[in-house]
């Protein structure tokens, strides 16, 4: 053994090459490189190295996925200063307007909007739709859709389509038009031919929409699984698990909601909505002070006027009625500076001036919002503002197509069932509060615990229901006559014996 030691101990001899020796490995490995080449020529695009930030971005907006902030900053950056120098390059100002569009969506800045529909229309004039500009086509209907305008966006995604029925990028653009035009079966039949195309993120997060609006709460659930599955950055999966999250805060678990939009908000620290839902599971839990704190961190990174009208309701509710002004006011100021920068905030201003100021002037805008767009948002926030006017039976009319759908909101329950009650239908009113506060008791801090109050106020059923329908005595079983027994069935004659031969 010691003998082995001492060699392993020897350093290994080294490696020599004659004259010959070499000129023939360099041979053999000219061979083999050129073989090589053969097989698979070098291309441009070979890199070993990682995709940098722009160009992770880029893949994302051009999925239709969400991008991480840094990696959109860069992808920003990088376009603005090519189609500086490059002004007609038809792509970049396509790519860049779509990065815009997600700037948007996760800073909830409409300034960002005028700057996607200058680029997408730079564009657009480089490249016009009858050339087959496919992702500037999309990128406006996407941005009809950002703002609210589902007919305009319908008309982009179904040129789209009609032009190439198979480019998978117009589906998400017709699913949430569809969806905000009211055309539910429209939107299921895009959902699914999205799915037929391409399965991954969008077609998931479609199917997710689609099967919450029409109250199919496990299905949405298993949808949203599935994206998170198939998503792979963390910005994707964070959005993932805030939707996760906001499906369970609907359907009234408020504990699941918080650990869901925590868990987003680990997963990506910028990601801004998952901060909103979790200040909604943090109030409908009664941890008030920090849902304070939440709305007031999200809403300093996206000032976005439906967050701005929850925080408001929720100082009213905790008796802060200053504080609550304060938000109200800038809630106009944010729908006014919306509205110039082309987002239709119809429904949310409707429903501020509904509860907080002016509903005749609530009524107006609603009637004409409900002219263009006939979805179920709308027809709850009109029927709503018409009850607060006094006309509950046209109000009516407009919860029932609310809630009919198969949407499952507290919030729509917990109107119709006021506008029921407004008209004297205890029965009908006990059944919707009921329903609100069965849905989700936390649903809102302001309007929960009017529903409880309501509930309380309209009371039981009067005599004569269900209670009083049981029979006074123990039942007893009736005594049944007894069956007949079964006649007996004749038994067949046997056959008469032939006499023999010998008898005769």
């Amino acid at each position: 053994m010691d003998g082995f030691d001492e060699q392993a101990r020897q350093p290994a001899p080294p490696v020599t090459f004659t004259g010959r020796k070499t000129v023939v490995a360099a041979a053999v490995a000219v061979v083999l490189i050129a073989g090589a080449l053969l097989i698979r020529p070098a291309r441009t695009g070979d890199d070993a190295r990682p995709p940098g930030p722009s160009e992770r971005a880029a893949a994302a907006v051009g999925m239709g996925a969400p991008a991480a902030a840094v990696d959109l900053t860069a992808l920003v950056a990088d376009r603005e200063k090519w189609v500086a120098a490059h002004a007609d390059d038809d792509a970049s100002w396509a790519v860049l307007g779509s990065a815009y569009l997600e700037q948007a969506r996760r800073t909830a800045g409409s300034g960002w909007y005028p700057k996607a529909e200058k680029a997408l229309k730079r564009s657009l004039e480089v490249r016009p739709a009858e050339k087959g500009n496919f992702d500037a086509m999309t990128g406006m209907g996407t941005l009809a859709n950002a703002r609210r305008d589902f007919g305009t966006a319908k008309k982009w995604g179904e040129l789209v389509r009609a032009q190439a029925p198979r480019r998978w990028t117009a589906y998400p653009v017709l699913v949430d038009a569809y969806t905000g035009l009211g055309d539910y079966k429209a939107a299921q039949k895009a959902m699914e031919r999205l799915q037929e195309l391409r399965e991954g993120l969008p077609a998931h997060l479609r199917a997710a929409q689609v099967y919450r609006d029409r109250g199919w709460r496990e299905d949405a659930v298993v949808s949203l699984e599935q994206a998170a599955g198939a998503a792979k950055a963390p910005a994707e999966k964070a959005y993932v698990l805030f939707r996760l999250g906001e499906l369970a805060f609907e359907r009234g678990d408020a504990a699941e909601a918080l650990l869901q939009q925590e868990a987003a908000l680990r997963t990506d620290p910028a990601q801004a909505e998952a901060l909103g839902g979790r200040a909604r599971a943090l109030a409908a839990l009664g941890r008030g002070g920090e849902a304070v704190r939440d709305y007031r961190l999200a809403l300093g990174r996206t000032p976005a006027p439906l967050l701005t009208l929850e925080l408001g309701e929720l100082l009213d509710s905790l008796g802060r009625p200053e504080e609550a002004r304060v938000q109200y006011e800038a809630l106009s100021v944010l729908a006014a500076r919306g509205t110039a920068d082309g987002v239709d905030e119809a429904v949310v201003l409707g429903l501020f001036e509904a509860d907080h100021g002016d509903a005749q002037a609530a009524v107006v805008r609603l009637s004409a919002e409900w002219e263009r767009h006939k979805s179920v948002q709308v027809a709850d926030a009109l029927g709503w503002a018409l009850h607060r006017t006094g006309e509950d039976t046209a109000a009516l009319e407009h919860a029932k197509k609310a809630t009919d759908l198969g949407l499952r909101s507290a919030d729509f329950a917990y109107h119709r069932a006021m506008i029921e009650r407004g008209l004297g239908d205890e029965a009908a009113a006990r059944r919707h509060l009921q329903e609100a506060l069965r849905t989700n008791p936390g649903f809102s801090p302001l309007r929960g615990p009017l529903a409880k109050e309501a509930l309380a106020s309209v009371g039981q059923p009067s005599a004569g229901g269900p209670e009083n329908m049981q029979p006074r005595t123990p039942w007893v079983a009736p005594e049944l006559p007894k069956p007949n027994p079964p006649k007996p069935k004749p038994q067949p004659k046997a056959p008469e014996a032939k006499p023999s031969p010998s008898a005769r």
